[in-house]
């Protein structure tokens, strides 16, 4: 996604949370190389579920090279013809690619002025560009700073009705060993980020 460069004072636990929304955004664009790797596996995890789950990220990390990543990916997301998994909201939600889920997120950007970055091609509800778009509307890289009741109904309309289902998934998939940790961790940070945001008056 196209963003804008300013600076915002941002809470500290917030950040954080932006900062695994692109994390998980990162993981899930494109295979990780060497270098994300190296500093995954450099991670120091705390005692928590997602600290646990990091934790796991950061051990699969360190015994995984860039060239079984890249094969990880490509089974699951790209294939012969298509992948193990097709990480899109439209078909998630109606089977299909190109359908109402994805014209109602272009929409809803448009209204927030987050656009597509030039060169991507792939349509916007891709799970990659979802948590891109999360982590940067919490620290305003799309022009302003993103109250978290707008961030609850982002979530709400375009990735709590399946994030969690296609993490799951990932989790579960039988190609992958560093791909099944990030869905584990997609999974957990989805979770927490449905009850944070179940709590908030509407």
């Amino acid at each position: 996604m196209s963003a804008v460069v300013r600076e915002f004072v941002i809470d500290p636990e917030d950040r954080a949370r932006a900062e695994l929304y692109e994390f998980l955004g990162l993981l899930l664009a494109k295979p990780a190389e060497a270098s994300l790797l190296e500093q995954i596996a450099g991670l120091k995890a705390e005692d928590t579920p997602l600290g646990q789950a990091l934790g796991l990220i950061s051990r699969i990390a360190s015994v995984t090279s860039a060239e079984a990543a890249e094969r990880e990916f490509n089974d699951l997301f790209i294939g012969l013809g298509r992948g193990e998994l097709l990480p899109y909201a439209s078909h998630y939600l109606t089977g299909f690619l190109n359908e109402k889920p994805l014209a109602n997120l272009r929409s809803d950007m448009a209204r927030r002025g987050i656009q597509r970055a030039e060169g991507k091609y792939e349509p916007e509800d891709n799970i990659a560009s979802l948590m891109e778009m999360m982590g940067g509307m919490i620290v305003g890289r799309f022009g302003t700073v993103t109250s978290v009741a707008e961030q609850k109904e982002f979530f709400n309309a375009h990735v709590e009705p399946w994030a969690i289902h296609f993490f799951t998934d990932l989790e579960a998939t039988n190609s992958s060993v560093f791909y099944g940790a990030v869905g584990s961790l997609g999974k957990q940070f989805m979770e927490v980020e449905a009850e944070a945001f179940a709590i908030l008056p509407n």
